[in-house]
């Protein structure tokens, strides 16, 4: 039995809220208005994924991968970086300070090894899938590929200090979760 040492970061390609395939193929989704909602497996079902029972997120790198996603980009056309969706800043703030909030809690530390976007863990391949989440923010449209997993890791890093100095705390809102400035 393995443990969970790593998040992999995505984006739907949908709807700026998740719908029932998001929240069967990721652990968290997390909206547009930056409410986190629950998948259906809760990240320890990806410990063993022999069952078939696991949130089937990054192809060939689930097993101990817990799977994080903002929900959007839907019709995103990489060349002209338009979508018809487009995730936000709020959205990217929580989705950030939702992946410290799991780094701590399953004792990930936060490295280009742990944490990571599926663009990033795709080009790692020997046979790349081509996958392009997470390749673009709108709302930091001069952002270079290469730097994006970067800044959402650096995101993460600083939220994680903020919840451990108790900063930051989630909470349950009915069906979804938000998190809370306790500054």
């Amino acid at each position: 039995m393995t443990s969970l040492t790593k998040i992999c970061l995505h984006w739907t390609a949908g709807n700026l809220n998740p719908c029932d395939t998001d929240l069967i193929s990721y652990h968290y989704c997390v909206d547009g208005n930056g409410k986190i909602y629950a998948g259906t497996y809760s990240p320890e079902d990806n410990i063993n994924c022999y069952d078939g029972r696991y949130a089937k997120h990054c192809g060939g790198g689930n097993t101990g991968c817990i799977g994080i996603s903002l929900c959007g980009m839907r019709k995103f056309n990489s060349k002209n970086k338009t979508t018809d969706r487009p995730i936000t800043q709020k959205q990217t703030e929580a989705f950030c300070c939702l992946a410290a909030y799991l780094s701590i809690k399953y004792g990930i530390l936060i490295s280009e090894k742990t944490v990571f976007t599926h663009y990033e863990f795709d080009r790692k391949k020997t046979k790349p899938e081509g996958k392009v989440d997470i390749i673009y923010l709108p709302f930091l449209p001069n952002l270079q590929i290469n730097r994006i997993g970067g800044y959402l890791r650096n995101k993460a890093e600083w939220y994680r200090k903020k919840i451990k100095e108790g900063k930051y705390k989630l909470e349950k809102k009915g069906s979804y979760y938000e998190f809370i400035c306790v500054c």
